[in-house]
C-alpha cells in the first residue's frame, strides 16, 4: 500500500514509522532485527531503509602498491525492503539515489520493486563521494533529485528509458522526497531552497520527509513556507534523539542545523551519556507532542541502528 494511502485511511491519526540502515557488507541481518522488533508493538504502517552510494577503498597489492577500488559497504536495500515487508507485514520504502547508479540501473531496481510488491520509493540525490569536496553526478545517471523523481514517475506509469508506452494509469509509485526546514547544506538560501523542493513535487513527488530539526518553530515555518508555494502533499518531521555529548558537534557540523540553547545547556551539564540520552528522549517526546497537536500525518525517526530510545518516546506517544 502507498504511503499516502496509510496516511488518508488513518483518518487524522498520527501514525508511527522508522528509517533504518542496512547492516555493513558481510554482517547478518539479524542486528536489522534486534533494532526493528521492539518497535513493531506502534504499528509502524512502513519502514524506510536507506541506500549507501559507492566509495572508494585501497588495497595494496603484492609489488607494495595501492589499488584504489569501488565498493559499496551496506549493500541490499533492496533485499532488506523485501525481508522486512514477508517478515512483519509492513510496507517498505527503499532509498532511490542518483549519486552511484545510472538511469539503467535506476530502472533496473524500480522494475524489481513492482516485482516484489514495493510500492514506495524515496528519492535523493546522494551525498558527495567521500574524498570529494562537492557532488559529482554519475556518467549516465540523473543530475539531480528532479530527475530522479521524473524517472521514476514515468516508470510507475510504463515510460521506460528505451521502450514501453507512456500511460494515463494511476502511477504504480508513491515518492518521497526530501524536505529541509533549515534549508540543504548547499543550498544558497532556504528561498532557493524551497524552489527545488518545489521542483521535485511538480516532476511527480507525493510526500515529503523533513531533515531532522530540535526547533518545532522552525519545522512550523517550513510547512507555512512550502503550503505558500501552493505544495498540498503531506509533509512528515524527521526525528533524531540526542544520545551522546558528541551529538552537540556532530549532528549541526554533518546535516548544518542549529541545536536549540536550552538543549545545549542541558546537554553539556549532564555527567554522562546515560543522562544526555534521557534528555534526548524527554525533549523528543515533547517535541513529537507538539508535532501531533499541529497536526502532522506521521512521526518518521531515524533509529540509526539504536531503538532503545525511540521505544521510549514512542510508548509515551503511541
Amino acid at each position: 500500500m502507498k504511503v499516502t494511502e496509510h496516511i488518508k485511511r488513518a483518518n487524522g491519526k498520527t501514525l508511527f514509522s522508522i528509517e533504518v540502515i542496512p547492516p555493513t557488507k558481510g554482517t547478518g541481518i539479524e542486528d536489522l532485527y534486534k533494532n526493528i522488533d521492539p518497535l513493531m508493538e506502534f504499528n509502524p504502517p512502513f519502514i524506510d531503509v536507506t541506500t549507501s552510494r559507492e566509495e572508494y577503498i585501497y588495497i595494496q597489492k603484492d609489488n607494495g602498491l595501492m589499488e584504489r577500488r569501488i565498493t559499496r559497504m551496506r549493500p541490499g536495500t533492496l533485499g532488506i525492503c523485501a525481508t522486512l515487508q514477508h517478515k512483519y507485514k509492513v510496507d517498505t520504502v527503499p532509498h532511490v539515489l542518483c549519486g552511484g547508479f545510472t538511469k539503467e540501473e535506476t530502472e533496473y531496481l524500480l522494475v524489481d520493486c513492482m516485482y516484489l510488491g514495493i510500492d514506495n520509493v524515496m528519492a535523493l540525490r546522494g551525498d558527495a563521494m567521500k574524498g570529494q569536496q562537492h557532488f559529482v553526478p554519475t556518467e549516465g545517471g540523473n543530475q539531480n533529485a528532479v530527475e530522479l523523481v521524473q524517472q521514476i514517475h514515468d516508470a510507475g506509469r510504463g515510460k521506460f528509458l528505451h521502450d514501453g508506452e507512456h500511460s494515463d494509469a494511476e502511477n504504480k509509485f508513491c515518492i518521497a522526497v526530501a524536505g529541509y526546514p533549515e534549508k540543504h547544506l548547499e543550498a544558497p538560501s532556504l528561498n532557493y531552497d524551497l524552489k527545488w523542493l518545489k521542483q521535485k513535487v511538480d516532476a511527480g513527488a507525493d510526500y515529503i520527509v523533513t531533515q531532522m530539526f530540535f526547533d518545532n518553530q522552525k519545522f512550523f515555518d517550513f510547512v507555512k513556507q512550502v503550503r505558500a508555494m501552493g505544495i498540498d502533499i503531506p509533509i512528515i518531521p524527521g526525528i533524531k534523539p540526542i544520545a551522546t555529548k558528541k551529538h552537540l558537534s556532530l549532528l549541526p557540523k554533518t546535516f548544518k542545523i542549529d541545536l536549540p540553547e536550552d538543549l545545549i545547556h542541558e546537554v553539556e551539564k549532564a555527567k554522562d551519556n546515560a543522562a544526555v540520552k534521557q534528555i534526548g528522549v524527554e525533549w523528543a517526546i515533547q517535541q513529537c507532542k507538539e508535532l501531533r497537536e499541529f497536526g502532522v500525518p506521521v512521526l518518521h525517526f531515524y533509529s540509526m541502528g539504536k531503538s532503545e530510545n525511540i521505544k521510549q518516546i514512542a510508548k509515551e506517544l503511541f
